[in-house]
Order: structure tokens, then sequence, then C-alpha cells
């Protein structure tokens, strides 16, 4: 797979959703939709990611992952182009819908794609993909303001983001590699499903992405309620969003010697409860510095920890199905944050009891994290001694030969460390 595919495929992940913030107050006027209204754009789709990422595997098992990615991506493609139709919110929102939905695919199959394609770098190449995502937000922030002025309209600030999904199909057409001979399937989602570290990974994954999801959602309207500009707010969120795609890149190439990533999971926390404690007690303290550090602290978890993820298991098609997992859950959890702060902000008509919310988040997620040494991957991936059948089916060899159980010192423990 060249590299060029997996930066075009991650930069066209975030844009749908980055590029509503700067344009709120355009959106509104036109549409009607208010705080609650214009939380569904970021709620539904990240609902959509999380509940289709569930059936990722099913679906890959069914299609192949080049064809459910080139599906994903015309999906994206698409919904950006009828955007530029969209002239009410309940169009707004189906639109955000179908994006979602193509995006939702695309996170959950080409994590495990690139661990196949590059065994050896799956973590900066990983790296890469979260840095083109986040750059992908910070592309979003930028031009859709740019061209809504230039053109007058705020849906053509929207739909322009159907061109670079357009050159991502052409490019994955070409470039994607074939199918691996072994799929996931159900019985791996179910034998997955049964493991509590999975569901540690969901809870750990969506209580970080809710805060980027509510920052997605409401940085630049915070700053727009005291007087900041379309243009100006819309810097602030691509200086966060750019925080976030250097951090990707950086942090796991830095941290790729090392197994333990903890030390890198908690650095990044810390990024984070510094830039929710500036946004709540003092927002109008150098706010591009907050935007930038907060960035960095949510886009060096999201990149560390899909490798954490990938890390539980050998086969690249089983822990891609990992990741789907993680993403699923976790971004059902963060799909609600942004209609939190909503409400929060009604009732107090500020947003700082949702940055205090999110700051709480960070704290605890920092605790849980606790339990991700590398030595307690294996025994957490391993069944249950009662349960035999799903060890064969998490551990086989990808290239379909028989089942196989672990080694002796891989099956010291079942419990959870």
């Amino acid at each position: 797979m060249p590299i060029a595919a997996v930066v075009l495929v991650g930069i066209n992940l975030r844009p749908f959703i980055t590029g509503i913030g700067p344009l709120a107050s355009s959106i509104h006027r036109h549409t009607g939709l208010g705080l609650q209204g214009m939380a569904l754009l970021t709620l539904v789709p990240m609902l959509l990611m999380g509940i289709l990422a569930f059936a990722a595997p099913a679906l890959e098992s069914a299609m192949g992952a080049r064809r459910a990615v080139l599906f994903a991506l015309a999906a994206i493609c698409g919904g950006c182009a009828l955007r530029l139709l969209a002239g009410s919110g309940a169009a707004l929102v189906a639109t955000a819908a179908l994006i979602g939905a193509g995006v939702a695919l695309v996170q959950a199959v080409f994590p495990g794609m690139i661990k196949r394609a590059f065994p050896r770098h799956t973590g900066p190449v990983m790296g890469l993909y979260s840095a083109m995502l986040m750059g992908g937000g910070a592309l979003g922030a930028m031009v859709s303001p740019v061209l809504a002025e230039a053109s007058g309209s705020w849906t053509a600030g929207l739909a322009c983001f159907a061109l670079p999904a357009l050159l991502a199909v052409l490019v994955a057409r070409v470039a994607l590699p074939a199918d691996a001979r072994t799929r996931p399937g159900r019985r791996t989602t179910q034998a997955l499903l049964a493991r509590p570290r999975t569901w540690l990974l969901m809870a750990c994954f969506g209580l970080v992405n809710g805060g980027y999801s509510s920052v997605v959602a409401w940085l630049a309207p915070a700053y727009q309620a005291q007087g900041w500009s379309p243009a100006a707010s819309a810097g602030l969120l691509a200086t966060l969003a750019a925080g976030q795609a250097l951090a990707a890149l950086a942090l796991p190439a830095i941290a790729r010697k090392q197994a333990d990533r903890r030390p890198w999971l908690w650095l990044t926390l810390g990024m984070q409860a510094l830039g929710f404690t500036g946004l709540a007690l003092a927002p109008g303290w150098a706010p591009y510095a907050l935007a930038a550090i907060l960035g960095a602290g949510l886009g060096g978890w999201f990149a560390l920890s899909m490798g954490v993820a990938l890390d539980h298991l050998p086969d690249p098609a089983q822990a891609g199905a990992l990741t789907a997992l993680m993403q699923g859950g976790g971004f059902i959890l963060a799909a609600l944050p942004p209609w939190l702060v909503a409400a929060l902000h009604e009732l107090s008509a500020s947003y700082v009891p949702g940055w205090s919310w999110h700051l709480a988040c960070v704290g605890l997620v920092a605790g849980l994290s606790v339990r991700f040494s590398p030595d307690s991957y294996g025994p957490a991936m391993a069944p249950p001694h009662s349960r035999p059948a799903p060890s064969a089916i998490l551990w086989q060899s990808s290239q379909g030969s028989a089942p196989r159980t672990r080694p002796d010192h891989h099956r010291r423990n079942s419990n959870e460390h």
C-alpha cells in the first residue's frame, strides 16, 4: 500500500465535522438550528461511527476490506456533495449521517489494512494516518469559512470537501492492496466482546474522544460568543487540529522503541487537562496556545491508543477487529458530550461546566490506563479456561492455517492486570 493512500484516506475523515463550527452562525441563521440542533451535526455521525464499527468485522468478511473502504469513501464524497443542496437543518443532519457512516466503515477497517501492509512499521504509519486525520480537521476549519465567504454560500463552504474525497476514491481504487485470505467475522467479534479488556479500551477511547467531539463542536462558538469573528475562531480550531496532527505524527514515532506506552499516554492526558483547565478558568489567556496544547493531547492520545489496541493481538485481521470494536463503543460514548455541553450551556449560559466535565473525564482515564501494561496484553486477550473455542478464533494464523493456542507463557493468567 503506498503511503499516499494512507495520507489521502486519513485526510478525508474529519473536514465534514470541523467545517461546521466556524459557520455555526450562518447555519443557525439560515436553518434555524439551535445549540442542541447544531450538536446533532456532531452527535449523529459520531453515533454512527460507533454503531457501524460493531458491524464492520462482518461487513469486511462479506465485502472484503478493499471494497469496503472504496464504498465508504464514495459515501463520504456523495454526502459532502449533497451538502451543496442542504438548505434545511434536517437535510444537513441527513448528510452528516451519510458521511458519518462512510467514515465509520473506513475507521473500522483501515487500521487492520495498515498493520497487514506495514507489519514492521505499524506504529509510525498509524501515527501518519492519525496525523492526516487530524490534519484533515485543520483543513476543514480553515477552508470552509474562506470558501463560504468567497462564494457567498455556507453550503458551498461545506460541499467543497467532496473534491478531496473524490481524489481519495480514485487513488484508493488503484493503490489499495488485495484482501488477505482470512477475514474477521461475527465469531471474532463475539470472542473479543467476551474480553473485559475490549470494554476497557472502549471506555478510555470514548471518554477522551468525547472531549474531541465537544471541542470541535463548541470551541469556535464559545469564542464567537466572546466577540471573535468566524474567521478568527476558525483559526483557533485550525490551531487545535494542527496540534493534533503534529502530536499524532511525532509521539508514536518517538515511542516506537518502547513497548510500554503508558508514560506517553499520561503525557497526552496531562496536556488535555491543561487545555480544559485553561478553557474553563482563563479562556482569554493565550487562547492559541491553549488550543495547540489541547490539540496535541487529543491527537497524541488518539494515535497512541490505536497502537495500544493493535499491539494486543498479533494477527492483523483480529487486531483490526479489536480496534473497530474499541472505536465502536468509544464513538458511541463520544457522540453524547457535544449534546451534554449544549444542555449545560443552556442551563448555565456558560461553557465552563462542559469543559469541567471533560477535565474530570481526563482524570478518570488517567487512572484506568494504568492497566495498559504490555505484560497484560496476552493474559487480557486469552480466553477463559471454561471457553476454549474463542482461543482458536483469536489466535488462528493470518494465512488460514489450523487454529492454535498461544504459548504457555501467555496463558499464565487469564485475569485482567
